[in-house]
């Protein structure tokens, strides 16, 4: 049987984005910007009908872990993801909390 080599820093980073994710807030913010569009902090928390300083807060989270990405456009500062990919996670545990029919 062949070894495997294991990444362990790609492991690791990959664990710790995944547990920045794992929050019903958090995912909410990720279903909001999945489509692709930039949203600023006031927009989120007017959407998600939170504070804005907890908006930030999970923000900053995100961010900080590699899950979102931001770009600065005069005073506003929009949000996105930093991956295309991150979508599809968030659509396959959607599709794992559905009740069976």
């Amino acid at each position: 049987m062949e070894k495997i080599e294991i990444d362990t820093e790609m492991l690791e980073n990959a664990a710790s984005m995944l547990k920045a994710i794992a929050h019903p807030m958090r995912i909410a913010i990720i279903h909001l910007l999945e489509e692709g569009e930039k949203k600023t902090v006031t927009e989120i928390h007017n959407l998600l009908n939170i504070e804005q300083s907890t908006t930030s807060h999970h923000l900053g989270i995100l961010k900080d872990k590699g899950v979102l990405s931001s770009k600065r456009k005069g005073k506003n500062t929009y949000y996105f993801l930093k991956h295309d990919s991150l979508r599809n996670i968030i659509a396959c545990v959607s599709k794992c909390t559905v009740p069976n029919s």
